[in-house]
């Protein structure tokens, strides 16, 4: 099949850049209507993975939940993470976060 080799080639390359990167973290998994509290590490830019599928710019942002290592996958245009950016400028790193609804009505909210 010389016409897939191509494009799987770079989709093999791809995925070992990213999963050098990512796998070495668990990821977050928020539960519905539980408050979970999360610890950011702003210290360097975060990764950013691109869903062509879905047309999803996803953040992957580095937390820390109860002393252990996580990544958290959050979607760019998220409410959410603007208010974490905006929130780590300010010089916050620790947050309570509540997820309420499931897959396309999940709502994320910073409880103060």
């Amino acid at each position: 099949f010389p016409s897939h080799d191509n494009w799987l080639d770079k989709e093999l390359e791809t995925f070992k850049q990213t999963e050098s990167t990512f796998k070495s973290l668990p990821s977050l998994k928020l539960v519905p209507n539980v408050i979970t509290e999360i610890d950011v590490d702003f210290s360097k830019p975060f990764d950013k993975w691109n869903d062509e599928v879905n047309n999803v710019m996803k953040a992957i942002i580095p937390v820390k939940v109860n002393g252990t290592s996580m990544s958290f996958w959050l979607n760019v245009r998220n409410p959410l993470y603007f208010e974490l950016v905006r929130a780590g400028k300010e010089g916050q790193t620790h947050f309570k976060i509540l997820q309420t609804g499931t897959q396309k009505n999940t709502k994320y909210t910073i409880v103060k």
